[in-house]
């Protein structure tokens, strides 16, 4: 692919509204929350935020933000030494916000894109989230579509 294709390419991924994020927002809306969008007074600017509850989700998508054994957090053929360290960086970057959010006293749910092929479930996992009272929790789950 020439550079100039790729960078079309490239240029048309959302970091916001994206098809994964407009999902989960269909399901807290139909669960009867409402919440707050990409509060940039946060660390991370999560995707969902209720402030009332203290509870924030973020829906990530799996190859950006490497689900582990997911199979599609693969690495390009391409250019694996910027990838490599790409996904690095922005691994660590969500670990610090997270924390950063921890220690605020958030309680954070990560939504892996893989997940919403599953929408009961994916539901079900909101849901639970939601209606939970607690101390400040992040809940990551390992990938239901994980590679062979």
């Amino acid at each position: 692919m020439s550079p100039a294709k790729r960078s079309a390419l490239m240029s048309r991924i959302r970091g916001k509204n994206t098809v994964p994020e407009m999902t989960v927002r269909r399901i807290v809306h139909a669960l009867g929350y409402r919440y707050r969008l990409h509060c940039r007074d946060l660390p991370g600017t999560p995707d969902l935020v209720f402030r009332r509850m203290k509870k924030i989700i973020f829906v990530h998508g799996c190859f950006w933000h490497r689900h582990q054994d997911c199979k599609y957090a693969y690495t390009p053929k391409s250019r694996q030494v910027f990838w490599r360290k790409k996904f690095r960086l922005n691994k660590q970057r969500d670990l610090v916000h997270m924390a950063r959010l921890k220690n605020d006293g958030w309680r954070v749910l990560v939504v892996w894109e893989c997940e919403l092929a599953s929408p009961k479930s994916a539901t079900n996992k909101i849901n639970r989230f939601l209606e939970r009272r607690g101390s400040a929790s992040t809940v990551v789950r390992p990938c239901p579509r994980s590679a062979p």
